[in-house]
């Protein structure tokens, strides 16, 4: 009788060695495409490591800048406090001081943190969306889940959109929140699959704690908790689709997880508008009417999912239009119809591709509050917006990519279907690369980056603007004079294209029509501090005290703390004999900036008229340590201490 024999087909099928070599491929391939999403990162930005800074706030943020140096309890104050350029930022100004800390005022060191974040950005993004496609289309861990997931992170990571953000270290905020917001997200999801009740708590707690570090970087995530309400009905499910049954005892639970995320939300929403008031950039209702707004927002709906999918012809400004002509109007009608109609269709399919409208709403809603509604700023739209509401569109595409993997394998095999999706992959990240690699060096320098502002959008006054200010710096004054000529002609109401025509103007000792600028921009803006302090700079070398004395104090009763009207009114107050309050105006200088050397220096001056030796002596030792080839300090501490020595 024969013998019971093992099956050893099955044996080797399932041998020892064989298991190896499946961990060790499953081991590479866990970790090699998420080290391929941060090294390919890396590259498309490298141009940025060899960029300057910019004038486009870094010098007000960074170069101009003496509160955010240091950790010491003043700075520590100042960061956690100050609305300083229309935001509540304190953790994107400590990144900004431990630059300062390790680079001092190299710009290198400042693309390199700012890079560094992306770049870990793109990584966690990896990891969170091939938990979302799991989530929505099965198979977790599965090779075209991670191959989708490393194509979702390259094209939100190396997308030319997203080097506003990286390559303008201003914009450090943005990359600093998104790391936080993303991290949010992903201890959320964890908490939402958990089983046992105190993990789902500790994961949900620490989600609510990374948002509230994300909105100490910069509030443009206000709008997380619609979020987490769009993924608790698709694909957590955890909420029905229909709306109708949110509030059924069962989830409750759902609910009261939330309430941490809106009361932050609300806080911060709040803190948001009040920095921006504080900063003067809101645009009041009677001049930016409410049809107007809407219209923008339709308009910036439509014009960044244009922009994701074809980033051409990309600005660091697009400005509002001063005047709605008959193509302005067919535009913004046109993203009103397109806005509309793809709402519509949406609805109508949401049953059979609830991604699609779960995708809409995420992203209407991260849009939201930077569409116009509440306008602050120049601009029609920004590319820094896209950072974070352009997230889910990559996840779109990835999760389209997942579909036509399976679909193909079925119908071709899965050999021929790995080589035609990876082709179909890797064309969109290397288009996008080429174009991101070249977008980043246009943020190169000032000059550069405005020449190709103005190259792409002409009638963009605020570029003019910038531009002229990147020629005075450069000393080409005549070329500067017309950009800035033509920045007014553009728009006649534009403030500081007045006041920086007549500094410049000013420089060139035409004083006349230097002073006609200034009074033009106070026209526009009463309440415009830089332009008294110039025209009283302008009447008090004409000798005009009594006037140049009463501009300064109307920039002083605009900005009590503005220091260089402080300076400027004791020079005048002292020349008119008036030395006691003179010295008042320096002294309140210094409070505002104690190393500013000019007011050192004429504090100096004013005490050795008063026959205060001693502190006068005091004040040019500051100013020549404030800066050691001040001149004119030294020679004054010269000859007081040699009259000094004399008595």
């Amino acid at each position: 009788m024969a013998k019971n024999k093992p099956d050893r087909t099955a044996a080797r099928r399932y041998s020892p060695a064989a298991r190896a070599d499946d961990g060790m491929t499953e081991l590479l391939l866990r970790w090699s495409l998420p080290l391929a999403v941060v090294a390919l990162t890396a590259a498309a930005f490298f141009p940025t490591l060899q960029n300057g800074f910019v004038d486009w706030d870094d010098n007000q943020t960074i170069l101009e800048n003496p509160y955010f140096r240091g950790f010491g309890w003043r700075h520590l104050r100042w960061m956690f406090s100050t609305f300083y350029l229309g935001h509540y930022q304190p953790l994107a100004w400590l990144t900004l001081s431990a630059d300062y800390f390790f680079w001092g005022l190299d710009p290198f060191g400042y693309h390199l943190t700012s890079l560094a974040l992306h770049a870990a950005n793109a990584l966690v993004f990896y990891f969170l969306a091939a938990r979302l496609l799991a989530l929505a289309l099965g198979g977790a861990g599965k090779i075209e889940i991670r191959f989708a997931a490393c194509f979702a992170a390259l094209v939100f990571a190396i997308h030319p959109l997203r080097v506003e953000s990286v390559a303008w270290a201003t914009e450090r905020r943005d990359v600093l929140a998104a790391l936080f917001f993303l991290l949010t997200i992903l201890c959320y999801l964890k908490g939402a699959a958990a089983q046992d009740r105190a993990l789902r708590i500790r994961w949900t707690a620490s989600a609510a704690i990374l948002y509230g570090l994300s909105l100490l970087s910069k509030a443009g995530g206000m709008t997380l908790p619609v979020v987490l309400l769009v993924l608790d009905v698709y694909p957590l499910r955890r909420l029905s689709d229909d709306a109708g049954k949110w509030f059924a005892p069962e989830t409750r639970a759902v609910w009261r997880e939330k309430i941490p995320f809106f009361l932050l939300a609300l806080v911060f929403a709040a803190v948001a508008l009040l920095a921006q008031r504080e900063a003067g950039a809101l645009l009041p209702l009677e001049n930016y009417g409410i049809v107007k707004r809407v219209a923008q927002a339709f308009f910036g709906i439509s014009f960044y999912l244009w922009k994701t999918i074809a980033p051409l012809n990309l600005s660091p400004i697009y400005a509002l239009p001063l005047h709605l002509d008959i193509w302005d109007r067919l535009v913004f009608a046109l993203s009103v119809a397109v806005d509309l109609g793809i709402t519509a269709v949406l609805l109508i399919i949401r049953k059979r591709w609830p991604a699609l409208p779960a995708a809409w709403i995420y992203y209407l809603a991260l849009l939201a509050p930077v569409l116009g509604l509440f306008q602050a700023g120049p601009q029609l739209a920004a590319d820094r917006y896209t950072y974070l509401a352009c997230l889910v569109w990559p996840m779109v595409f990835a999760g389209a990519l997942v579909s036509l993997w399976r679909t193909w394998s079925n119908r071709f095999g899965a050999r021929q279907t790995v080589v035609a999706v990876a082709a179909v992959a890797a064309i969109i990240p290397l288009s996008l690369g080429a174009l991101t690699w070249r977008q980043t060096q246009i943020w190169h320098d000032p000059l550069t980056l405005w020449r190709y502002a103005v190259r792409v959008d002409p009638d963009a006054s605020k570029a003019h603007n910038n531009l002229a200010n990147a020629l005075v710096r450069r000393g080409r004054i005549a070329e500067a004079i017309e950009h800035y000529r033509q920045a007014v002609r553009i728009d006649p109401e534009y403030k500081e294209g007045h006041h920086n025509l007549g500094l410049t103007l000013a420089d060139r000792g035409e004083w006349e029509e230097a002073m006609r600028e200034y009074r033009q921009a106070l026209k526009i803006d009463p309440r415009y501090k830089e332009a008294h302090n110039s025209l009283a700079i302008a009447l008090f070398y004409r000798e005009e005290l009594p006037q140049a004395i009463e501009h300064y104090r109307a920039a002083l009763a605009v900005d009590p703390g503005y220091k260089v009207a402080h300076n400027n009114l004791g020079v005048a107050l002292g020349r008119q004999n008036q030395s006691a309050e003179a010295i008042e105006h320096f002294k309140r200088a210094l409070e505002t900036d104690p190393n500013y050397k000019d007011a050192r220096y004429n504090l100096g001056n004013a005490l050795a008229d008063r026959g205060e030796t001693a502190a006068a002596i005091e004040q040019f030792r500051e100013a020549l340590r404030i800066d050691p080839g001040y001149e004119a300090a030294r020679r004054n501490l010269n000859a007081l201490l040699e009259s000094k020595a004399k008595k």
